[in-house]
């Protein structure tokens, strides 16, 4: 479908075919309604490219059928950007800022999988899919071509065996990435159900956009738990201590750090994670 809505402008016939893969995106719920207008008002006109409409009236773009792990991982790029750059949150200049410095890095990338994507992404991403669908198909697309690695800057006895072996996350924009920037790095987390990511902080400013929720954060070592949903970014200065309790979805975030990428994270000591190991989050 993917493929006839992004049939080449000019062709013949080509616009009522883009409408009509349009139409059918919108009935699977992968498109807006707005942007379905788009596609039926560029119709009458095969010349016409309602890509340009989208960008006109502030609608993100629709995927293009990735070709290549490359192009899928590209193409994921551009949809997570387009999405970061519409959440509002005391941080989104400085994330602006980064994006803006992403390059395509031109590196030889490898697919890594890992056992908590291969068990738990397709959970996250049937629930991504309800509130962000164009996210959902895009995160799906580039899913085997990702390189996936569990953060490895803490002492497991401080940051606990759950956590140690229960999250991975990928970069999209890094080191060692499909997208280069100075001094920014941007990508995916994963958590498995129910697991705590207790207290921290680092250096580094850092934007949390969930995909999935609700999940319960807080801000302070002995703090209680605020319950957030889906699609509430979460802003953390430098140095801001902060905690994740995941609730009985996966956690799935789009994350971004915006300086001192490089610093790692400390864990901050809490006297109650016992307890909050053991609470079972509502859904």
């Amino acid at each position: 479908m993917l493929r006839l809505l992004h049939m080449p402008v000019g062709i013949p016939g080509s616009g009522r075919v883009r409408y009509g893969a349009a139409m059918e995106l919108f009935q699977r719920g992968v498109i807006s309604e707005a942007q379905l207008d788009a596609y039926r008002e560029a119709s009458p006109f095969d010349s016409r490219d309602a890509a340009l409409l989208l960008s006109d009236r502030g609608l993100p773009s629709v995927p293009r059928l990735a070709t290549s792990p490359t192009a899928s991982l590209l193409a994921l790029f551009d949809v997570a950007r387009d999405y970061l750059k519409t959440l509002s949150h005391p941080g989104a200049a400085e994330v602006r800022s980064g994006l803006g410095r992403c390059v395509r890095s031109g590196r030889s990338l490898h697919a890594r999988p890992h056992p908590i994507a291969a068990r738990w992404l397709e959970v996250a991403l049937a629930e991504a899919a309800r509130s962000q669908p164009q996210l959902a198909m895009a995160i799906a697309a580039a899913a085997p071509h990702l390189a996936w690695v569990s953060y490895d800057g803490y002492r497991r006895e401080e940051i606990g065996d759950r956590f140690a072996e229960g999250h991975a996350f990928a970069s999209l924009a890094g080191s060692d990435a499909a997208f280069a920037a100075d001094d920014f790095e941007l990508g995916l987390f994963l958590i498995a159900p129910g697991v705590l990511y207790r207290d921290h902080c680092h250096r580094a400013p850092e934007l949390y956009a969930p995909l999935t929720g609700p999940h319960g954060w807080r801000f302070a070592p002995g703090r209680p738990l605020i319950i957030k949903p889906a699609g509430e970014p979460v802003w953390n200065p430098a140095f801001q201590p902060h905690l994740t309790k995941v609730g009985p979805t996966p956690f799935l975030c789009l994350f971004a750090w915006t300086r001192h990428v490089d610093e790692l994270a400390r864990v901050l000591p809490a006297n109650d994670w016992g307890a909050l190991e053991a609470l079972t989050l509502a859904s």
